[in-house]
């Protein structure tokens, strides 16, 4: 064997000189005077592209070179590597390839292959570049994340083809998404929060939403309900009818705020709207907001996940813990027996939002379709909840409907019921006081955009691997998480793959 010298390095390099070039030669041609910027564009990014390929191509050549050039001097009889089984490989074969797909193309990347019979091949190289495990590059599935949760896959798909050419299918594209996300949960575990002042709230928000699945990756529970399901009509469902196709997903949010004490007419106008020039207080500010989600661990998982990030944040629960919640009964169980189970101290508000939907439904049946007054009849029962007076609006509401026939007191009622079950939960005066929130926009806004604005997405039909990929990577995105978490899943796709073993070469 020959041994290495400096003259290959300009050897390795020869190809990426003569691109660059040959396009310099083409961009600085007379010809090219006439060429529009959009076709220089186009050249420019084709070849330029191309050349970079050739670049990282010439590299790994000489990397290949110098590696060679090392088991040489090493000399082949008494030199060994030992593999992470703590066995030694005496034998080398040099030039074994293999094929690695990039952002720039796919190249080729030739290493020393050290054997031993009876023994799996170590590859020494494959580790000092930390190569992934398939064909795919880190950058090439960096690009996968930052494409799929934006978008389709077939669009992802379509915008990688543009950028790198012919590097992967859709179905590559679907796995290499679907482990990006792996290491999600752990980053998130082992993470330390910013600590913040005792002063400040810390607020907790759940909910619910559903993803259309394929048929294999709904529950057990709604599996069934559609295999019981009849259809009236072959092409559309009936009225009342479901399509039981669903999987819900669990969202959590946590979020600081400064508490900002409030009145009750900061919140809803007098009857009759506002006649003075002065302008309403401001609500609680969120700041440092996390979220998470789950199609396939249970609610229960998913808010013991967001406790350990309360946790995280006030170890000594030396903050107001407060819970905004929309009233599902199951949802509030939840959460109380977790925090009993933490010892926490918590404060849970309904959501002042689902609570004016039902005083509108109650409207409805006092009033005529588009009457004004209705809006001033809602007005003026919301300020009294905002004060405090939750029984005396459910008296209030009971004598009304007594008027009605039983026929059109039917939202009325559920506004009572709802009132009643929760009116432990209701106590605005308490929370505007202490400054505290009472509506759940950040949770509503993060199932619209980490449910409804991709996975509800026209078509979307989804698996549970794929689902929980696209929530958690977009979860992760929001949080501004990303670029410390890819630093975090290289390095543990580094352990698995190529374990903490450091190969040596040894005489």
């Amino acid at each position: 064997m020959e041994p290495y010298c400096a003259d290959a390095a300009a050897d390795v390099f020869a190809a990426a000189i003569e691109t660059f070039n040959c396009l310099l030669g083409q961009l600085a041609d007379p010809q090219t005077a006439s060429w529009t910027h959009d076709r220089l564009e186009e050249v420019i990014e084709q070849q330029g592209r191309e050349l970079l390929r050739l670049l990282l191509q010439a590299h790994l050549d000489l990397r290949a070179l110098r590696e060679q050039d090392a088991v040489a001097e090493a000399g082949i009889g008494g030199a060994a590597v030992v593999g992470a089984d703590g066995l030694p490989r005496r034998r080398v074969e040099m030039r074994h390839h293999r094929l690695l797909a990039t952002v720039f193309g796919t190249v080729t990347v030739t290493r020393c292959a050290w054997r031993a019979p009876g023994l799996p091949n170590v590859y020494p190289a494959d580790m000092a570049l930390s190569l992934p495990a398939g064909r795919h590059s880190h950058g090439l599935a960096r690009l996968a994340v930052a494409e799929a949760v934006r978008g389709s896959f077939d669009a992802a798909h379509a915008a990688i083809t543009a950028r790198c050419g012919n590097v992967l299918g859709k179905r590559q594209l679907q796995r290499l998404v679907q482990a990006a996300a792996v290491d999600i949960d752990a980053f998130y575990q082992q993470r330390t929060p910013v600590p913040r002042t005792r002063d400040e709230l810390l607020v907790l928000s759940c909910d619910a939403k559903g993803v259309v699945m394929r048929p294999e990756a709904l529950r057990p529970a709604t599996a069934k309900a559609a295999a019981r399901a009849t259809r009236t009509f072959r092409t559309r469902l009936a009225a009342g009818q479901k399509s039981c196709r669903k999987r819900m997903a669990t969202l959590a949010a946590l979020y600081d705020a400064e508490p900002a004490p409030r009145r009750p007419h900061d919140v809803i106008a007098l009857p009759g709207g506002r006649t003075s020039e002065r302008r309403p207080r401001p609500g609680p500010h969120a700041s440092g907001k996390w979220l998470c989600g789950s199609v396939i661990n249970d609610p229960d998982e998913v808010i013991a996940a967001l406790f350990d990030q309360a946790e995280a944040r006030d170890p000594r629960h030396a903050r107001a813990w407060v819970v905004l919640v929309d009233g599902a009964r199951h949802q509030l169980d939840l959460i109380r027996a977790e925090a009993i189970r933490r010892s926490a101290v918590i404060d849970i508000v309904i959501d002042f939002i689902h609570v004016i939907e039902k005083l509108w439904a109650s409207a409805w049946c006092l009033h005529r379709p588009a009457d004004p007054a209705a809006e001033d009849w809602v007005a003026t029962h919301a300020l009294a909840l905002l004060a405090g007076r939750t029984r005396q609006v459910i008296t209030d509401l009971d004598t009304q409907a007594a008027q009605l026939p039983t026929g059109q007191r039917v939202g009325i009622d559920a506004c009572i019921r709802y009132l009643t079950d929760h009116a432990e939960f209701l106590r605005y005066d308490q929370a505007l006081t202490a400054g505290w929130p009472i509506a759940t926009g950040v949770i509503e806004g993060a199932c619209r955009h980490l449910i409804a604005d991709r996975l509800d997405i026209t078509g979307a039909r989804w698996g549970l691997a794929g689902a929980e990929a696209i929530l958690k990577l977009r979860a992760l995105i929001t949080n501004n998480d990303l670029p410390e978490y890819w630093r975090h899943h290289l390095g543990q796709e580094h352990q698995r793959v190529h374990g903490q073993h450091d190969y040596e070469l040894i005489a």
